[in-house]
């Protein structure tokens, strides 16, 4: 949630609240009439903030950036497919729930990227 929402949530709340008091004050011993007209219009105004923040949606514009940290040197120099053997680049690999992906061009084979250890 934005914190354009947020507050606006918070807003909407306290306006509501305000709202009902006055409306619920109108009918006690002291209250009087215009107090239902101002509450009504607080829990109007409460709830046309809400209907205005719930409105308002993300385009999707937003851009992710994923840093891999190996343990190990990779050199992507040399980062050749596994079936055919063709040279490979940093475009082809591709992060697919959590787990580097390396998709051929070539030869169209798909698989995930390990890393062999050291020893």
């Amino acid at each position: 949630m934005s914190a354009g929402k947020l507050i606006g949530y918070i807003f909407a709340a306290i306006a509501i609240f305000f709202g009902v008091i006055f409306i619920w004050g109108a009918f006690g011993s002291e209250g009087q009439p215009s107090w239902i007209i101002v509450g009504t219009i607080s829990v109007l105004i409460g709830f046309g903030i809400i209907w205005f923040a719930g409105r308002k949606q993300t385009t999707g514009d937003e851009e992710v950036t994923v840093k891999i940290d190996l343990s190990g040197d990779v050199n992507l120099d040399s980062l050749t497919c596994k079936s055919c053997g063709s040279p490979l680049s940093p475009e082809h690999i591709s992060m697919v729930a959590g787990a580097p992906v390396v998709s051929c061009p070539s030869c169209g084979t798909t698989y995930q990227l390990t890393e062999e250890p050291k020893w």
